[in-house]
Protein backbone atom coordinates (compact mmCIF):
# COMPACT_ATOMS: atom_id res chain seq x y z
CA UNK A 1 0.00 0.00 0.00
CA UNK A 2 1.26 3.46 -0.83
CA UNK A 3 1.78 5.84 2.06
CA UNK A 4 0.81 9.50 1.81
CA UNK A 5 2.09 11.82 4.53
CA UNK A 6 1.03 15.45 4.83
CA UNK A 7 2.99 18.22 6.48
CA UNK A 8 3.06 22.00 6.61
CA UNK A 9 -0.09 22.76 8.52
CA UNK A 10 -0.18 25.10 11.46
CA UNK A 11 -1.54 28.31 12.90
CA UNK A 12 -1.41 31.39 10.72
CA UNK A 13 -2.99 34.84 10.85
CA UNK A 14 -5.54 35.93 8.26
CA UNK A 15 -3.80 37.03 5.10
CA UNK A 16 -0.86 34.76 5.76
CA UNK A 17 0.45 31.82 3.75
CA UNK A 18 1.20 28.16 4.24
CA UNK A 19 2.50 25.46 1.96
CA UNK A 20 1.18 21.96 2.51
CA UNK A 21 3.29 19.04 1.35
CA UNK A 22 2.27 15.48 0.60
CA UNK A 23 5.01 12.87 0.38
CA UNK A 24 4.28 9.60 -1.39
CA UNK A 25 6.10 6.36 -0.68
CA UNK A 26 6.25 5.49 -4.36
CA UNK A 27 6.24 7.24 -7.71
CA UNK A 28 3.28 9.55 -8.03
CA UNK A 29 3.06 8.55 -11.66
CA UNK A 30 0.96 5.62 -10.45
CA UNK A 31 -1.90 8.03 -9.68
CA UNK A 32 -4.22 9.42 -12.33
CA UNK A 33 -5.04 12.33 -10.08
CA UNK A 34 -3.82 13.67 -6.75
CA UNK A 35 -5.11 16.47 -4.63
CA UNK A 36 -6.35 17.87 -1.37
CA UNK A 37 -9.61 17.63 0.51
CA UNK A 38 -10.47 19.52 3.66
CA UNK A 39 -12.88 18.99 6.51
CA UNK A 40 -13.87 21.93 8.67
CA UNK A 41 -15.79 21.58 11.91
CA UNK A 42 -19.49 21.61 11.19
CA UNK A 43 -18.98 21.37 7.44
CA UNK A 44 -18.91 18.62 4.87
CA UNK A 45 -15.67 17.34 3.45
CA UNK A 46 -14.87 19.12 0.22
CA UNK A 47 -12.38 18.86 -2.59
CA UNK A 48 -10.04 21.84 -2.43
CA UNK A 49 -7.79 21.17 -5.40
CA UNK A 50 -6.48 18.34 -7.50
CA UNK A 51 -4.09 17.76 -10.35
CA UNK A 52 -4.27 15.13 -13.07
CA UNK A 53 -1.42 13.01 -14.33
CA UNK A 54 -1.33 15.31 -17.34
CA UNK A 55 -1.07 18.43 -15.20
CA UNK A 56 -4.63 19.69 -15.38
CA UNK A 57 -5.86 21.33 -12.20
CA UNK A 58 -9.18 21.98 -10.50
CA UNK A 59 -10.02 24.21 -7.56
CA UNK A 60 -13.06 24.81 -5.45
CA UNK A 61 -14.39 28.29 -6.17
CA UNK A 62 -13.62 29.60 -2.70
CA UNK A 63 -9.85 29.13 -3.13
CA UNK A 64 -9.39 30.12 -6.77
CA UNK A 65 -6.72 32.74 -7.11
CA UNK A 66 -5.37 32.03 -3.64
CA UNK A 67 -4.32 28.36 -3.68
CA UNK A 68 -2.04 26.58 -6.12
CA UNK A 69 -1.52 22.83 -6.41
CA UNK A 70 1.67 21.46 -7.91
CA UNK A 71 3.70 18.27 -8.21
CA UNK A 72 7.36 17.38 -8.05
CA UNK A 73 7.86 14.15 -9.94
CA UNK A 74 11.46 13.69 -8.84
CA UNK A 75 10.61 13.95 -5.15
CA UNK A 76 7.26 12.15 -5.26
CA UNK A 77 5.66 15.21 -3.71
CA UNK A 78 2.43 17.14 -4.14
CA UNK A 79 2.09 20.64 -2.75
CA UNK A 80 -0.68 23.06 -1.95
CA UNK A 81 0.47 26.65 -1.72
CA UNK A 82 -2.12 28.62 0.23
CA UNK A 83 -1.99 32.41 0.13
CA UNK A 84 -4.27 35.11 1.49
CA UNK A 85 -5.63 32.67 4.02
CA UNK A 86 -8.99 33.33 5.59
CA UNK A 87 -10.52 32.04 8.83
CA UNK A 88 -12.94 29.97 6.75
CA UNK A 89 -9.95 28.04 5.39
CA UNK A 90 -9.50 26.51 8.83
CA UNK A 91 -9.83 22.75 8.42
CA UNK A 92 -8.08 19.43 8.46
CA UNK A 93 -6.48 19.01 5.05
CA UNK A 94 -6.07 15.55 3.51
CA UNK A 95 -3.87 14.50 0.65
CA UNK A 96 -5.27 11.86 -1.68
CA UNK A 97 -4.31 9.95 -4.77
CA UNK A 98 -6.52 8.10 -7.23
CA UNK A 99 -5.62 5.51 -9.82
CA UNK A 100 -7.32 3.03 -12.09
CA UNK A 101 -4.76 0.35 -12.95
CA UNK A 102 -5.44 -2.47 -12.56
CA UNK A 103 -8.61 -1.34 -10.79
CA UNK A 104 -9.93 1.89 -9.34
CA UNK A 105 -8.29 2.77 -6.03
CA UNK A 106 -7.73 5.65 -3.63
CA UNK A 107 -5.16 6.42 -0.97
CA UNK A 108 -5.42 9.02 1.77
CA UNK A 109 -3.05 10.70 4.14
CA UNK A 110 -3.75 11.22 7.83
CA UNK A 111 -4.36 14.94 7.48
CA UNK A 112 -2.68 18.13 8.60
CA UNK A 113 -4.46 20.86 10.53
CA UNK A 114 -4.63 24.40 9.18
CA UNK A 115 -5.91 27.05 11.54
CA UNK A 116 -6.35 30.65 10.39
CA UNK A 117 -6.99 32.98 13.29
CA UNK A 118 -5.97 36.38 14.57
Amino acid sequence: QVQLVESGGGLVQPGGSLRLSCSASRSISSFNRMGWYRQALGKERELVADISNGGGTRYVDSVKGRFTISRDWAKNMVYLQMNSLKPEDTALYYCYGRGSVPNNYEYWGQGTQVTVSS
